[in-house]
């Protein structure tokens, strides 16, 4: 049967005569039945890959492209009047994730099915996500964000799990996603729920009785941890899903003839940040329920968990009070105790102890002395937890520590969301790339006239396609003919869109003074800040306020337009990357691990305007000093002003008429008119007199280098040899490249 009659098969009617939602579910039950046949279980070791966070983004294109039917699906509905694109709106985003951790936990999962790995993921199945962000009076709003549907990727599975807290017992229902990979076998994502859950306990916006464990547990990704009760729900919902990880992995090894005394033949586990960090405890105290010594328990862990770390930021490093433990997960204390005597008794340093003076538990501590491998995810962020972050471990477990560059799913940030580009691509190098994305670099030879003038044709449409959508969601009206310079990431202030907005100022009192720019800007943000995160959520104030000043004024908006695109997610991404042409990634040094948006941006043609931080300085070194923007101060130097406490943002405000011009503008007449003057004083106090990710100290040199590139961008030819030569140094940060890495270095399970 043909693809044609298989939907109409499935949606009991002609294509022609589907709607676009019967169409959705059609294709739907398509992919899940030809996934299911693709699932194999053929190797003796297995990968667990266990991580709070899978940002997935919609499944319908990428796994139309994985199993190869998207080109043939496309045509099939064009040919009776619809549109993929428009199937697509009928699906809803899974809220199962918020920024680049759980971007990246689905990459890997993508291409560990694409190398043909025999490896899962493993996390919770949120009802309500992260949240929905809404704007209202300038400020963001959290609402719920339910995504399940009656019929969706989540197959139920007659698999459950009971799981003990102190003092209560919850029971589990797992539920499964199928990962295809490219022409290749199908995986799992793993998602526990608890059977319990009762989304009606939420009331105004995103608020909820914290203490109802049973029926929140997985409600929403990171619950609000201001207070007491939010921060002891995070340790529940945490055990709750290491406790289902364990007891899954220990019964499927077991099945496949595993004596658990040879786990780690059978298993690697790799721990996503340290949010399943309780994996370690958990299955020692299973192992040991099991009838295995402790002290083997212990050296059996040690041989199969692996932890990669995803932070430069100490505060970031999970640490829980002994006495919240004690309440939430009481059979697991005895164990970390133990586990911390182990090492006192080794290493006569409180820096490495698991539990410290102030009787709070280190979850990288944990998974660092406890497991067998470290790892950071960008070469710059490796370095850095080697000789200061991490040092006194590096000094202890040298053989540990190595470094895996972060990747993405190239085929999804292509050939989906960017298909004009990748048909430029196929014409001149073939498909090749599509499996091997170092390919790509045989793309740098075309600096013709004819391929650089159809690049920026590409750019153009997928601009204009960008000011419609923008127009269609957000009644914002922009022009594809300015310079398109985005910035959207989570909402953080080391990513410091604080000093992308202190330059929209700049511009904005330019462009009032008379001077004008060349090529109109239009400046846009895309994030969401953390429900308690004051500053952050004053920042996003900030920009709104600069949105609509900017945006309402006739003087101005011929020249500069901003916008702060609502609700940013993975499906937004696929619409403002592909139109990007200057990419911000604009850390402070020494604070971003690595940064996935960077490569997508470049991969889809936009040039990156950065910091030597995290994954930028992987991309310097590949595209050459003249095909990157990059400003500030080293990582090194930053780290000396953080030891020798020297860094005052006052000075640079007092010493600087720019500064203190864009500065004194935040509570200036003009925006107190449209903000609020508790959230602009506060975000300018912080600025004046802490400035914690040193702002002010790179504000110079960033304004710098972005008028040089807005002045580069002139030269169109110029540009697009820009651009080419980023898309074709971009098949380095393949996720492919960095699983097979992992495979190599870390799990070894093809392995003899």
């Amino acid at each position: 049967m043909s693809i044609s009659e298989r939907i109409s098969a499935k949606a009991g009617k002609p294509v022609a005569e589907c709607d676009n939602r019967e169409l959705y579910k059609a294709l739907l039950t398509m992919v899940q039945e030809e996934a299911a046949d693709r699932i194999r279980d053929d190797g003796k070791k297995k990968v667990y890959y266990i991580s709070a966070e899978f940002l997935i983004g919609k499944l319908l294109s990428n796994n139309l492209i994985n199993l190869g039917w998207y080109d043939e699906v496309r045509r099939i509905l064009e040919e009776n009047g619809k549109s993929l694109s428009r199937v697509e709106e009928a699906e809803p985003e899974p809220s199962l994730g918020n920024g680049g951790l759980g971007r990246l936990a689905a990459c890997f999962l993508d291409s560990m099915a694409t190398l043909g790995l025999n490896g899962d993921g493993i996390g919770l199945n949120y009802h309500l996500g992260l949240f929905k962000q809404e704007f209202e009076k300038q400020l963001q709003k959290e609402t719920p964000n339910p995504w399940i549907e009656r019929q969706s990727w989540l197959l139920p599975r007659e698999i459950s799990y009971e799981v003990s807290f102190g003092g209560l017992t919850v029971r589990s229902r797992l539920y499964d996603i199928a990962v295809t990979g490219y022409h290749n076998r199908t995986n799992a994502l793993h998602l526990f729920d608890v059977e319990s859950v009762d989304e009606g306990i939420v009331k105004d916006g995103i608020d909820f009785d914290k203490s109802e464990i049973a029926k929140n547990l997985t409600l929403f990704l990171y619950p609000d941890d201001s207070d007491e009760a939010g921060r002891k729900l995070r340790i529940y919902q945490q055990y709750f899903m290491v406790s289902n990880a364990a007891q899954y992995i220990l019964d499927e090894v077991t099945r496949k003839g595993c004596t658990l005394h040879d786990l780690a033949d059978y298993a690697v586990i790799q721990i996503n940040d340290t949010h399943p960090s309780m994996i370690i405890p958990e299955l020692i105290r299973l192992l040991t329920e099991r009838g295995i010594d402790f002290d083997e328990a212990v050296e059996i862990v040690k041989k199969t968990c692996a932890y990669t770390n995803h932070t430069i930021l100490a505060e970031a490093l999970e640490k829980w009070p002994l006495a919240f433990l004690k309440e939430a997960v009481p059979q697991l204390v005895p164990i970390m105790e133990a586990l911390d005597d182990k090492i006192r008794r080794k290493y006569n340093d409180d820096a490495v102890a698991i539990i410290d003076k102030d009787s709070r538990v280190h979850m990288a501590h944990m998974d660092i002395h406890y497991g067998f491998s470290v790892n950071g995810v960008a070469y710059l962020h490796t370095e850095i937890l080697k000789s200061s972050e991490l040092k006194r471990f590096y000094d202890i477990y040298p053989g540990k520590f190595n470094n895996k560059t972060n990747g993405i799913t190239f085929r999804r940030w292509l050939l989906h969301c960017n298909s004009e580009l990748a048909d430029f691509i196929t014409d001149r190098i073939g498909n090749d790339y599509k499996m091997d994305a170092s390919r790509l670099e045989d793309l740098g030879v075309f600096t013709d006239e004819e391929s650089l003038s159809a690049l920026l044709k590409i750019k153009r449409d997928n601009k204009a396609a960008l000011k419609e959508y923008l127009m269609a969601t957000q009644g914002v009206e922009i022009d594809e003919n300015s310079i398109y310079d985005i910035q959207v990431k989570r909402l953080h202030e080391y990513k410091r869109q604080q000093m992308n907005a202190l330059y929209v100022i700049h511009k904005y009192l330019e462009i009032k003074r008379g001077k004008k720019p060349s090529t109109p800007i239009t400046v846009i943000f895309g994030a969401k800040a953390a429900p308690a995160y004051v500053i952050a959520k004053d920042i996003i104030h900030l920009i709104l306020c600069l949105e609509q000043l900017v945006n309402n004024d006739p003087e101005v908006s011929p020249y500069l337009k901003v916008v702060m695109v609502e609700n940013y997610n993975v499906t937004k991404a696929e619409r403002l990357i592909p139109a990007c042409d200057i990419s911000e990634q604009i850390s402070l040094a020494s604070k971003e691990a690595s940064g996935t948006g960077n490569m997508k941006f470049m991969l889809n043609g936009a040039v990156t305007l950065g910091t030597m931080d995290g994954a930028n300085v992987e991309i310097a070194g590949l595209v050459g000093e003249d095909n990157i923007y990059i400003f500030g101060e080293s990582s090194e130097t930053v780290i000396e002003h953080y030891k020798n406490r020297d860094y005052v943002s006052r000075d640079y405000y007092e010493k600087d008429g720019d500064i203190r011009e864009a500065m004194d503008f935040l509570v200036g007449e003009e925006l107190l008119a449209i903000g609020h003057k508790e959230n602009l004083e506060r975000l300018y106090k912080e600025l004046l007199d802490k400035d914690w990710f040193m702002t002010l100290l790179d504000y110079k040199a960033y304004t710098a280098a972005r008028e040089r590139a807005y002045t580069d961008y002139e030269d169109r030819s110029a540009w697009a040899k820009k651009m080419l030569v980023n898309i074709s140094k971009a098949g380095f940060f393949s996720s492919d490249r960095t699983i097979g890495e992992y495979e190599r270095d870390i799990w070894k399970l093809n392995e003899r």
